[in-house]
């Protein structure tokens, strides 16, 4: 098999490919020298697309309209783009072993790659119910959602079970924005998860109150602290109930699943230093193996904010630690230094006619404030946390840009906070000053 060698490779075709090749070409890459091996047959594209405008029955999303970097406001690379700059992209191409000590991949067609040096961003993959062994959970139309094939996947039997039953298992992100897509296209949605609450890594059930409520206002249906177990299929194998632990049985004409990923680091086992179910990095995302980095779902680095590592799942952190890696390894070729990596944690979400953003971290005591009503016509609420007199994360829903900008300065300077009640009923006005 030809062999094929590189200066710089990145592993992995996601957002964090996409960011990377473009902080690449702003610091300058010679025709040639950089090549992103993907298994996907698409170019790298902004993901969160793909639970959101993807599904919906108008003003639909489709490629390639939402490719890298216009989830973030910067221009769309589309595959031209990769060519105009010397950039190969290498499509359609799964690496099945990776050599760190040889600097070399191999695909599953036996193509060798040779790099210099190399970005590890190879994502996550989703936790399927296959791999805990779950009565029936191979048949069909029961869903994962990560890559573009398997929203192709769902759009498809949207449209062909109209008006059909839906169960989502799980009450996470995908699970919250899949049911919200899901009863778009007016299908029979229900909500399957064993926590007392949805979105529990992150929502206090004061804030899962009034999502849960506007769900159900909505004709969602949510079902609490139980499990799938199992599923049963009719004569086609095409999944038609599902069977719950406390002895329920759904009717369900399609299934989806979001119960969480795995960061992918397989390739890599025994060869690199791992910590937290990710690879360790330093500030600048470089690994315990010399010119290896790695970014995006796969990192365990340095909160500088918290001075401890984390690793972190999320499109924001995806996209800026892939620059943040590339600008490092360009200055040290340069001789130059760059600042560490200080980031502050950002989630976010849209679902319905709801829009959400969450700066910082979610530990200590919480407040509630504002309309959380979710029968209220334009509800607009947030919360924050306070650990040791200050506060250290804040919520907010239905914020204008404005607003938005004020709670995540107040995550990242951290105020004084001593009277809670009176932080509750300044609410809002209290980020706006800062």
């Amino acid at each position: 098999m030809a062999e094929k060698s590189f200066k710089y490779v990145i592993i992995g075709g996601g957002v964090s490919a996409g960011y990377a090749a473009r902080e690449f070409s702003k610091q300058g890459v010679k025709p040639g020298e950089l090549a992103i091996i993907s298994k996907e047959a698409v170019a790298p594209y902004e993901r969160p697309a793909l639970s959101k405008a993807y599904l919906f029955p108008e003003g639909t999303a489709r490629l390639p309209g939402f490719h890298v970097c216009v989830g973030s406001g910067g221009e769309r690379l589309l595959p031209e783009w990769y060519k105009e700059k010397g950039i190969e992209l290498i499509l359609s191409t799964e690496i099945v072993k990776a050599d760190l000590a040889a600097k070399t991949l191999v695909s599953a067609a036996g193509e060798i790659f040779k790099y210099h040096i190399l970005i590890i961003a190879t994502g996550s993959a989703v936790i399927r119910l296959t791999d805990f062994g779950v009565q029936g959970a191979d048949a069909k139309n029961i869903f994962y959602l990560r890559e573009i094939d398997d929203a192709d996947k769902l759009v498809e039997v949207i449209k062909g079970k109209k008006n059909g039953k839906v169960v989502i298992v799980g009450g996470g992100y995908i699970g919250l924005e899949l049911s919200a897509a899901l009863r778009i296209n007016n299908l029979d949605v229900t909500m399957v998860y064993p926590e007392p609450w949805c979105m529990p890594r992150l929502f206090t059930a004061g804030i899962a109150a009034f999502y849960e409520g506007y769900y159900a206002n909505k004709g969602v249906k949510i079902i609490k602290g139980t499990v799938a177990v199992g599923f049963n299929a009719d004569s086609n194998g095409e999944v038609k109930e599902v069977k719950l632990k406390d002895g329920r049985v759904l009717e369900a004409d399609i299934v989806v699943v979001g119960v969480g990923g795995r960061p992918l680091v397989t390739l890599f086992k025994g060869q690199v230093e791992e910590e937290k179910g990710g690879i360790k990095t330093d500030a600048f995302f470089k690994t315990s193996v010399s010119d290896v980095y790695a970014v995006g779902d796969v990192a365990t680095f340095p909160m500088k904010l918290y001075n401890d590592i984390r690793r972190v799942e999320h499109v924001d952190h995806a996209r800026k630690s892939a620059e943040q890696a590339v600008k490092a390894i360009k200055s040290n070729e340069e001789g130059k230094t760059i600042d560490v990596y200080d980031y502050l944690p950002f989630f976010y979400s849209r679902s319905f006619d709801l829009s959400w953003q969450f700066y910082g971290d979610n530990v200590g005591d919480a407040v509630l404030f504002g309309d959380n009503d979710p029968a209220s016509p334009n509800p607009k609420f947030g919360s924050y946390w306070i650990k040791d007199g200050k506060v250290v994360g804040a919520f907010l829903e239905g914020g204008s840009p404005d607003e938005n900008k004020a709670i995540a300065k107040v995550a990242r300077v951290q105020p004084p906070a001593v009277n809670l009640d009176l932080l509750t009923k300044e609410g809002l006005s209290f980020a706006c000053k800062i």
